[in-house]
C-alpha cells in the first residue's frame, strides 16, 4: 500500500461548515453503531446541531476552535477545543470525528494532538471529554482516563474522560528533547 499524503491540521473557516458538516454526520451514522444502535431518534438528535448552520455557528464561536485535519484538500477529521468563556466550560474536546475511509489512518490520532497541545498553550492543564463508546478504546490508548462513571446523555452513553496536558514550555523544560 503507497504513503498516505501529509496531514494538515488547521483551524476550520466559515466556508468550511457545509464540508465539516458532511464528515461529522457521516461518521455518526455509519462508525457510531455501538452508540445510537441504529435508533432513528437517537441519529436525528444527536444530528440534529451539526447541520451546515451548526457548524457555522460552532465555527463563529469566540470561546472555541473547530479544527480540521486535510489530506489532498479533502477534509477528514473534524474536532472542537474549548476556552473560557463557553457555554461547557474551558478546556474540552467537544467533538472529534472522522469520516469512515479515514478511519485508522492517524488522522483522529493527529487532530486528538493538536487540539491538546492547544489546549495545553492556552494553558489548560487538564483537559476533558466525554467519549461515545465507538471511541472509547482509542482515548484511553492515549493516555486519556475515566473521570466518572459513564452515563446516560440526551442519547446515548458518555463516558466522562480526562488528562493531564502540560503547556509547551513544560515540554521544553531542561532543554532535553522529547
Amino acid at each position: 500500500m503507497p504513503p498516505l499524503p501529509e496531514l494538515m491540521v488547521r483551524p476550520a473557516r466559515p466556508e468550511d461548515a457545509p464540508a465539516a458538516s458532511e464528515v461529522i454526520c457521516a461518521s455518526i451514522r455509519r462508525l457510531c453503531a455501538a452508540d445510537h444502535q441504529g435508533d432513528p431518534d437517537a441519529i436525528a438528535n444527536w444530528l440534529s446541531n451539526k447541520s451546515p448552520d451548526g457548524l457555522a455557528a460552532m465555527i463563529d464561536d469566540p470561546f472555541a476552535t473547530v479544527w480540521l485535519a486535510e489530506r489532498d484538500g479533502s477534509i477528514v477529521a473534524v474536532g472542537q477545543t474549548t476556552r473560557p468563556g463557553h457555554a461547557e466550560g474551558a478546556g474540552k474536546i467537544t467533538l472529534n470525528y472522522v469520516v469512515p475511509a479515514a478511519r485508522h489512518t492517524g488522522a483522529s490520532s493527529a487532530l486528538l494532538s493538536v487540539m491538546e497541545r492547544s489546549l495545553a498553550a492556552e494553558g489548560i492543564t487538564r483537559a476533558y471529554l466525554t467519549s461515545t463508546e465507538t471511541a472509547l478504546k482509542f482515548y484511553l490508548a492515549r493516555g486519556w482516563q475515566p473521570s466518572a462513571p459513564p452515563r446516560k446523555g440526551r442519547w446515548i452513553v458518555g463516558h466522562p474522560l480526562e488528562k493531564e496536558i502540560s503547556s509547551p514550555a513544560d515540554n521544553n523544560a531542561g532543554g532535553a528533547a522529547p
